[in-house]
């Protein structure tokens, strides 16, 4: 069998072809004797901008479910950002979740950054930032280290400030029984 090399799309780097030069309307190419020539400022390199999250974020890896589009029964993982025209039913861990208007998610979410148009329904725990905006619904249980609602946001069920859950203290503040079995007496 005879191999290519363009085998697995391996190819030698060619340089990018020689742009002509085109000359600029107005500008002068000669001088007379004896005169200097200011070439004309150029003007800045054309940039393209870097998409960035509310909270400066640059994009990253980035998941967008689209209006009309249902996402059922996944697990959303190693996602910068995850928006969400449509509806999603998932478990995710991810640092941004923008549910825009229209946008429906159901489930469990583990974020740092929480944006809500639309409607969230389930288990919330927001690390850094939860914002429920004026079209905005989150019911269920969620945790939340800063909270903004705007008017007309809507926040329903199990809401507390932290965005870990406290383990409950054992019985009447008494130590744990030891794991031998025998409350740690010897008869």
């Amino acid at each position: 069998m005879a191999l290519s090399n363009h085998l697995f799309n391996k190819r030698k780097a060619e340089p990018p072809p020689e742009r002509p030069i085109v000359p600029v309307p107005g500008a002068r190419t000669s001088a007379a004797p004896g005169t200097t020539v200011t070439p004309p400022a150029a003007a800045p390199p054309a940039v393209s901008p870097v998409v960035a999250g509310p909270a400066g974020m640059p994009g990253g890896s980035k998941l967008t479910v689209g209006p009309n589009i249902k996402l059922k029964g996944v697990e959303i993982t190693d996602c910068d950002t995850l928006a969400v025209e449509g509806m999603v039913e998932a478990i995710m861990d991810s640092r941004l979740m923008q549910i825009l208007a229209g946008g429906a998610f159901k489930g469990s979410a583990e974020v740092d950054i929480a944006e809500i148009h639309g409607q969230f329904d389930g288990n919330l725990t927001v690390r850094q930032k939860l914002t429920v905006h004026a079209t905005g619904k989150v019911t269920g249980s969620v945790r939340y280290t800063k909270l903004v609602v705007e008017e007309g946001g809507q926040l329903n069920g199990d809401v507390q400030f932290g965005a870990t859950v406290a383990h409950q203290p054992s019985s009447q503040g008494k130590p744990a029984a030891p794991l031998g079995g025998d409350g740690g007496r010897s008869p």
